[in-house]
């Protein structure tokens, strides 16, 4: 049976959601410069999108600013764009081919602001699990169509991927009330 269906790659796959989610959650600093902040950026350049530091060096010069230093000058105008667009709150300044992006002090709205993004993270988690869930769903209904498993059998599998499927999101949860935890305390 294992053979023919496989439980543990659809939980690979959720605990993959978790993971980058928590990788998105680790740029949003409460305060603090961090050059992980712009990881969720992309840039439409070249045809396709880029992430940021592909498309330069990124620096934190001190606790309160990041540097971009934007190897193609024809690029930093949609560099600066992109920025300005993100969710995150950012008004970068140019300065020649390196941008400076201030990180604004933590006031209410702020921090507001952030639990937003914040949330909209966990979100797109929460659908690529549920993603993964349809998926599994979808492979269980196909093997029993082509006899592969009975009827009993994708019952059973499919309240396996349903438990799983709660648990993880559950974790996603948890992870985004730590979070916005953290942002809102003072």
């Amino acid at each position: 049976m294992e053979n023919i269906f496989n439980i543990r790659d659809l939980s690979k796959r959720m605990d993959g959601a978790v993971s980058a989610l928590k990788n998105e959650f680790s740029g949003l600093r409460t305060g603090r410069a961090s050059a992980s902040l712009l990881d969720p950026i992309s840039v439409d350049v070249y045809g396709s999108k880029m992430p940021l530091n592909q498309l330069g060096t990124v620096s934190v010069p001190d606790a309160r600013t990041i540097a971009i230093q934007v190897w193609d000058k024809s690029q930093v105008d949609i560099v600066d764009k992109s920025i300005r667009e993100s969710d995150l709150g950012l008004n970068p300044s140019l300065d020649g081919q390196l941008i400076r992006i201030p990180i604004p002090e933590l006031n209410t709205e702020r921090r507001e602001e952030l639990c937003k993004v914040a949330s909209k993270y966990s979100e797109n988690a929460r659908i690529a699990v549920r993603n993964v869930r349809r998926d599994g769903m979808d492979t269980l209904k196909k093997l029993e169509k082509n006899n592969d498993i009975s009827q009993d059998d994708q019952k059973i599998y499919s309240n396996d991927i349903q438990k799983l499927t709660d648990a993880t999101i559950k974790i996603i949860d948890e992870t985004l009330q730590k979070k916005t935890g953290e942002i809102l305390s003072v």
